[in-house]
């Protein structure tokens, strides 16, 4: 009984190893953003530096505005 079991689990091992799941399609930006919101307002260890991330991101994303504006409009 213990040497079919043990056969059992030989066979069955490949079998279940052998198919790869199928990888999920890659996130949008703005599916990102949500993502990392989230994390950034929980209480999990380093979500202060996510929003300080999205900070960063935000600020960099007005600069980028304000000097296309300027360049636009002299």
């Amino acid at each position: 009984m213990r040497s079919l079991i043990v056969l059992l689990a030989l066979l069955g091992a490949p079998a279940a190893c052998g198919k790869k799941a199928d990888e999920p399609p890659p996130r949008t930006a703005a599916e990102q953003r949500a993502v990392d919101s989230t994390v950034g307002a929980s209480r999990l260890p380093g979500a202060g530096g996510v929003r300080g991330a999205l900070q960063a991101s935000d600020s960099a994303e007005a600069r980028a505005r304000l000097l296309d504006s300027l360049s636009r409009n002299p």
